[in-house]
């Protein structure tokens, strides 16, 4: 089958990219930006500090309990329509967020934004994929698409930052309204309006996945901040665990399931989905740390914190379009995700050199390192979850590309936080803290460096254990997706 049309050349496919970027963009950054705004949305709308961490969890929930969904209702109802649904929702309940008056509205206007999330990623990934029926023009586009994924939660507290101190907390939230509203008008133009597939609503599966995603990912949470030990975070895995198994059952039986289990035959492609999703778990270690040394040890302001990661989405842009143009071409996308696992461990080892004096040019190359990597590694890892999928599956494959994603930044804050903790009580909690206060938090953040790296060591294992370089002749399909190695 042979291609007589560049779609990358053309300026509405360029457009397309354009709109599903910015959907990525908005979607991963939201996760990151109200972090550094935490303390203010805290004083002003007087919530608790016990009940502060569901700004963000209500929002997780929804997320990763809803993408499955999400996912499969675009396969069958149009991915252009369910986008927009989701869109819109997304962009309404960020007025709603930043209008809030109270805790309980905060959060019910985040977890709406988690379900517009959860319904506009999947197809905007989806699109993206069917855009491009040429194997270089795609692995392209997965370049772009990797940018924004990798480098979304530096730029969200970089923007979150600077938003929080010269604006307000609750820009934070209206900021995505314009550009949503911006993205809507666009979408019916720029998004090709894929037909709906043949199928019926999987009502089990879609009920077993949704509820047992949201035990899987409050469970956690739930670790994260009270520890493995803890009574609800038990009962959470325990439910979700029979939940899934419930799930898989339903899938194995029904003609028409949200989530085809065939998709996890592929070797390939299943382990590209457990290597994402420990990658983005140890990678969770330097945003989360790195983001607090800054504030707690350092003492500096939320702007000046945010402004410290720039050299982490322009080393993603620069080493990810490396990858894409030169790199995968020439060694194959098993040996680059490979290489770029690696330098992102490197970068995490240097970082638990960590200490109370040191200083941010003494930083600045493990962060590169590390960023390096991540921009490098994500552009195989991402073809790899979408390779080989037939065009009425791409929005399910997608979803899962988003799932291991989503829940692979929550395992990693459970079991970091937990890594964190064995430094002992006391650790410093703000910028007036005791030097041994300061000591603490640096020993518990070295050791979260070092076990974050070695979640990343264990993906590398997987890859090399599990995939084999393959040669194989180039050929142009709609559904082909990057090949993990080169053609003979």
């Amino acid at each position: 089958m042979s291609s007589t049309v560049a779609p990358a050349t053309s300026a509405r496919t360029w457009l397309t990219l354009t709109v599903v970027l910015t959907t990525q963009m908005m979607i991963v950054l939201d996760a990151a930006i109200v972090n550094i705004a935490l303390p203010d949305m805290q004083q002003a709308l007087h919530i608790a500090p016990a009940n502060l961490s569901w700004v963000v969890n209500a929002y997780t929930l929804a997320f990763g309990g809803l993408l499955l969904l999400g996912a499969r209702a675009g396969d069958l109802f149009g991915r252009r329509a369910v986008f927009a649904v989701g869109m819109a929702l997304f962009t309404v309940a960020s007025l709603l967020g930043g209008s809030a008056d109270a805790g309980a509205h905060l959060f019910l206007a985040r977890a709406a934004q988690g379900v517009g999330a959860a319904l506009a990623a999947p197809s905007a990934l989806a699109i993206l994929m069917g855009l491009y029926p040429r194997v270089e023009d795609r692995t392209r586009a997965i370049g772009y698409y990797t940018i924004v994924s990798a480098s979304g939660a530096a730029i969200g507290l970089i923007a979150g930052g600077l938003l929080t101190n010269y604006a307000s907390w609750r820009w934070v939230m209206f900021v995505n309204v314009p550009i949503g509203l911006v993205v809507l008008a666009l979408s019916r133009t720029a998004l090709p309006n894929s037909r709906a597939h043949h199928g019926r609503i999987d009502y089990a599966g879609s009920l077993l996945s949704t509820a047992g995603m949201t035990a899987l990912v409050y469970g956690f949470i739930r670790a994260a901040a009270d520890g493995w030990g803890s009574a609800t975070a038990l009962a959470s895995f325990a439910v979700a665990v029979a939940l899934l198994a419930g799930f898989v059952a339903v899938e194995r039986a029904v003609e028409h399931p949200i989530t085809p289990l065939h998709l996890f035959a592929d070797r390939e492609r299943a382990s590209a989905y457990v290597a994402r999703m420990l990658l983005v778990a140890g990678s969770m270690g330097a945003f989360f740390f790195l983001s607090q040394y800054f504030q707690l040890v350092l003492g500096w302001s939320p702007v000046r914190t945010g402004l410290a990661f720039v050299p982490f989405p322009v080393s993603v842009f620069v080493s990810s379009q490396l990858a894409t143009r030169v790199f995968v071409p020439r060694f194959g996308g098993r040996s680059v995700m490979l290489v770029g696992m690696v330098l992102s461990a490197i970068g995490l080892v240097m970082l638990t050199r960590l200490g109370v004096d040191t200083t941010y040019p003494q930083l600045i190359g493990s962060m590169v390192v590390f960023a390096v990597g991540n921009g490098t590694a994500f552009v195989p890892l991402t073809a790899a979850g979408m390779a080989r999928v037939a065009p009425q599956e791409a929005g399910v494959a997608s979803g899962l590309v988003n799932v291991t994603q989503q829940v692979g930044g929550a395992v990693g804050l459970a079991i970091l936080v937990t890594v964190f903790a064995t430094a002992g009580p006391g650790a410093a909690s703000g910028p007036a803290a005791s030097a041994h206060a300061k000591d603490l938090f640096v020993l518990g953040a070295d050791r979260g460096f070092g076990v974050a790296a070695a979640l990343i060591a264990v993906a590398v294992v997987l890859v090399l254990a599990v995939t084999r370089p393959r040669r194989r002749t180039p050929v142009v399909a709609p559904n082909e997706a990057l090949a993990l190695e080169p053609a003979a």
